[in-house]
């Protein structure tokens, strides 16, 4: 908070209370003896400076003034000045019990104003929030800015009063992610909008979805129907999952994860099952050599971009198990002709299987999407390289000839940060995860802190475009979806507050924790 000391002596905003006689508020002054009331001077009631909302995440600015605050009341307006405003209008109005009234250009006592100011080279997240004289307006140069700032005004009037003066907010971090494995736990779609509804409240911007793996394949097909899982989301459930979304500006970025964890579409297809040199099956892997596995994975993502229709898509790419193995290119014959074929004498295993994960890649380019990639699916010992495009979604440093951030980050490679020691909500808690806290996230995680619990140097700090945290579902039944509901709610918190403002928090731990019970 920044409660600037010059704004002190401004003295603005101060109430002014009419009186009849004795009709002034508590407090103040009756009209002296013998003095007729049209000559006495209406009282006047002083304020005391403001002080910033207390809001999940903090706002990061606010400039104090003197007078009363906003409180919404029955009748009070809600007023855009772009009819692209509307959604927002009307979703702020019907929280608050006001009344939409549209486009306008004259001011109501009481009236909350939205308007999209375009400032060149503005942050389309930032918006100003100004409360004074009995109206607030929101600003912002863009939509989603404005959604935010309606975030903010709904948790400061949550049993009080948006306090006067001017809030200037924005995230320190563009992506700011949820990921879901709905693979492993068929979770109910009002489940999912009802999670939607809280990353919005809390200015998340992407919700991520693994709905393909070894288990199951969670989403209708029309390309391939004989894969989908009894328990699945239709696509028209999917569509009203996205729609809600988008209505809160957040991404759904799906994941097809391949060429391994692909167990429900090798149930379908068996011939596509990996082995080895003696003929033992492979968990969860496609044989990358038989271009069947790659038309089928193909056909899903082309089948889908028109079903998750934001810019970003995820391409998974990790723990593909032909290259666990101490010898890939001896365990898996087959693998190690087709990369001499297609890459040349000296090539590998690594380089057939970085060759599909390209592929891959131009797919969903095809369809104008960014794509991202496990940070085990880029590989040391392959010769051909990565596509430049490819977004490194950082979790582990665990798997088999790990390499530490810095080598992404000194490539270049812009990064999200998934880290396993603090974002990895494991069901059951399997191997060694354990259920992350808020507390430890708030407390010693920043979105630089990519591994481990050490962060990378500063100067890396532009190319980690943020972080998510993630509910992976390796013991499906450990819990329900309401102790998974429970049990995110203030790591959901935690996270996002580090993701908006990786700074040390004015709030305690204990101060945070009552607020985010307070805020519900």
């Amino acid at each position: 908070m920044i409660a600037g000391a010059a704004v002190a002596a401004l003295g603005a905003g101060v109430g002014l209370w009419a009186s009849g006689g004795d009709g002034g508020p508590p407090g103040t002054a009756a009209a002296p003896t013998g003095t007729s009331p049209s000559a006495t001077p209406s009282p006047t009631r002083s304020y005391p400076l403001s002080s910033a909302p207390r809001t999940i995440p903090a706002v990061r600015e606010h400039t104090p003034e003197r007078g009363p605050g906003w409180r919404p009341a029955r009748g009070h307006r809600v007023v855009v000045n772009d009819a692209a405003l509307a959604d927002e209008g009307r979703l702020v109005a019907d929280e608050l019990g006001l009344t939409y009234a549209g486009e306008k250009d004259d001011e109501r006592a009481g009236d909350l104003r939205l308007e999209v100011n375009e400032g060149k080279g503005a942050n389309p997240e930032s918006y100003t929030l100004t409360a004074r004289g009995g109206r607030v307006t929101v600003s912002a140069p863009a939509e989603a800015g404005v959604f935010y700032g309606t975030r903010t005004l709904k948790q400061a009037v949550r049993g009080g009063t948006a306090p006067e003066g001017v809030i200037r907010d924005e995230p320190d971090k563009p992506r700011r992610g949820f990921m879901l494995d709905i693979a492993r736990k068929h979770f109910s779609a009002d489940w999912i909008e009802d999670r939607i509804r809280e990353l919005g409240d809390l200015k998340y911007n992407e919700l991520g979805l693994h709905f393909s793996d070894d288990q199951s394949f969670r989403v209708e097909s029309e390309s391939h129907p004989e894969i989908v899982s009894e328990d699945h989301l239709t696509k028209a459930q999917v569509k009203k999952i996205v729609d809600l979304a988008a209505s809160r500006h957040i991404t759904v970025v799906p994941e097809i994860d391949s060429p391994g964890h692909l167990g429900a579409v090798i149930a379908a297809h068996p011939d596509l099952q990996l082995r080895n040199a003696q003929g033992t099956a492979v968990r969860g892997a496609v044989d990358i050599s038989k271009k069947k596995a790659a038309d089928i994975v193909d056909d899903l993502l082309n089948e889908y971009a028109g079903l998750f229709p934001g810019s970003r898509w995820h391409l998974g790419a990790d723990e593909y198990q032909a290259l666990t193995v101490s010898d890939p290119q001896t365990s898996f014959p087959q693998l190690a002709a087709a990369a001499r074929e297609r890459f040349g004498s000296g090539a590998n295993v690594a380089d057939l299987t970085t060759g599909w994960l390209n592929d891959r890649t131009a797919t969903v380019r095809a369809h104008d999407r960014t794509p991202r990639a496990w940070n085990d699916g880029f590989f040391r010992s392959a010769s051909v390289p990565a596509s430049d495009d490819l977004e490194v979604a950082y979790w582990t440093g665990k798997e088999i000839g790990a390499r530490q951030p810095l080598e992404y980050l000194q490539a270049g490679r812009k990064v999200i940060n998934y880290n396993d020691e603090f974002l990895y909500y494991v069901l059951g808690q399997p191997q060694t995860f354990v259920y992350p806290t808020g507390e430890r996230i708030y407390e010693q995680w920043t979105p630089r802190v990519l591994r481990g619990t050490e962060a990378v140097p500063a100067r890396y700090d532009d190319q980690i475009l943020g972080g998510s945290f993630a509910v992976w579902c390796d013991l499906a039944n450990s819990q329900t979806q309401e102790q998974v509901a429970a049990g995110i709610r203030l790591p959901l918190a935690a996270t996002v507050q580090k993701l908006w403002d990786p700074g040390e928090p004015e709030l305690s731990w204990a101060e945070f924790k009552a607020l985010a019970d307070r805020l519900g």
